[in-house]
């Protein structure tokens, strides 16, 4: 079990490292509680998965995705299982995160907003 935590730690690094340039536009909005005083880390392993922004306090996993993950049979397959761990999963194309930061920050809030706390608070 150590040795698979550790894979998950290196792989999650590993993308920390090379992240993309909407990743790493998003995380510097993201950072330091900056948006509604909530905090949210990157590159988080969560079960058998790594998703990209989490902010554990409302349970919100926010994927900056290329043209790749479009209509992709594996981003559903995971997303199912993210949400039958109660987990609330939102899709941002890279596109939309370069160019309307701002939209995609006011969407973020709005959810944040909403979202009711973690269920074991």
């Amino acid at each position: 079990m150590r040795e698979a935590r550790e894979k998950q730690t290196d792989r999650a690094r590993r993308l920390r490292r090379n992240a993309t340039e909407a990743e790493n536009e998003l995380w510097q909005r993201l950072r330091s509680r900056s948006l509604l005083g909530f905090k949210f880390v990157r590159q988080e392993p969560i079960g058998p998965y790594t998703v990209d922004f989490l902010c554990r306090e409302r349970r919100l996993i926010v994927e900056v995705d290329g043209g790749q993950h479009a209509d992709s049979l594996p981003d559903a397959v995971r997303d199912q299982w993210l949400r039958e761990h109660n987990y609330c999963v939102l899709r941002y194309w890279n596109d939309d995160v370069l160019r309307n930061i701002e939209g995609v920050l006011e969407s973020l809030a709005a959810v944040l907003g909403e979202a009711p706390p973690h269920p074991d608070r």
